[in-house]
């Protein structure tokens, strides 16, 4: 009987051996992680900045580590690969954190540079010289141009008040509208007519001008002086006077000039007259002896008398006789 229980027992020991060695392997695990947990926080911030300063140091950063890390040895415990997969899985993360952190450092750096860069330097890459185009600019306000207190800004004081400006006489909108209602089909910016000016120019918008004032060479007769000028609005537009005045003259039986207008004016304290000449048949506004006013319509061009298309020849005469540039003369009394 004394075998007996030698053979029983013998089976017990294994089924306990057993799930004491699983047992072994599973409860490390918890310890495995307690290292992670207990490390150090690092400051990533504080790692990106010394790894983007240039202090000569060699860094090591998380990912360094990582590779340096040996291999575990093949006949290494479970718990050592579970600690090790924990350690690299925070170095990863680190490594990314790092990464970023670099970036955001580099893009403020850029951003500083750029907001910094003195505009000079900018200035030499587009081949342009701020200092002699700055000279050229005089700012308003109490600071005396080149007395170095720079300023940025004129500040108007708060007692000042807008007013409205208006420009309804300027508009490209308006010149047309009064062009149309005065018959004028051709325009040009040769002048610009001031409708409240004591005297104006022949017509209430700008107008061509085929010839001018003196010596010009015409295919019929030769070389000849040109004693006025020669306004090509189109056939049929409203003639206006120059200046208030009286009528000397209108007829429509003028000779070279046709259907023609003289007006007298009296400009400084002297005789100034005007003449419209080339105007249409049956289109005169006015008869000797009548007073006009700046900018009244007088007549409509025309191509009568010596003339080779529609125009209004346009004649300045001091005391009455002496022509002068018509031209000139408007310019200096009409402005445009």
């Amino acid at each position: 009987m004394a075998p007996a229980p030698a053979i029983a027992a013998a089976p017990v020991p294994l089924a306990i051996a057993a799930p004491a060695q699983h047992a072994a392997i599973a409860a490390p695990a918890p310890e495995a992680l307690e290292p992670e947990a207990a490390e150090p926080e690092v400051d990533e911030f504080a790692s990106a900045a010394r790894l983007f300063s240039f202090t000569g140091e060699v860094p090591t950063t998380p990912v360094a580590e990582a590779a340096a890390e040996p291999e575990p040895a093949p006949d290494a415990p479970a718990s050592d690969a579970v600690a090790r997969g924990g350690r690299r899985r925070l170095s990863a993360r680190r490594a990314v954190t790092a990464s970023f952190s670099v970036g955001v450092l580099g893009v403020v750096g850029m951003l500083t540079v750029g907001m910094t860069m003195a505009p000079q330097a900018v200035a030499a890459v587009a081949g342009t010289d701020t200092t002699r185009a700055s000279s050229n600019i005089v700012v308003a306000g109490d600071v005396r141009p080149g007395s170095g207190d720079e300023i940025q800004a004129y500040v108007a004081p708060a007692t000042v008040q807008n007013s409205s400006l208006d420009r309804s006489d300027y508009s490209t909108g308006s010149i047309a509208a009064t062009a149309a209602s005065l018959g004028i089909t051709q325009t040009s910016n040769f002048f610009v007519n001031n409708p409240n000016s004591p005297i104006q120019w022949p017509f209430a918008v700008g107008v061509p001008i085929s010839y001018g004032f003196g010596w010009r060479t015409d295919v019929d007769t030769g070389t000849e002086f040109h004693e006025g000028a020669d306004f090509t609005p189109g056939n049929g537009a409203h003639v206006q006077a120059i200046a208030d005045g009286t009528v000397r003259i209108a007829t429509e039986n003028g000779g070279a000039y046709g259907v023609t207008i003289v007006l007298d004016h009296q400009i400084d304290g002297q005789l100034i007259s005007t003449r419209y000449a080339h105007m249409q048949v049956g289109s005169l506004q006015v008869k000797v002896g009548d007073r006009v006013k700046v900018g009244q319509y007088i007549g409509r061009t025309g191509d009568t008398g010596f003339s080779f298309g529609a125009h209004t020849h346009v004649e300045v005469l001091v005391n009455g006789i002496t022509p002068i540039d018509p031209i000139a003369w408007l310019r200096q009394h009409a402005g445009g």
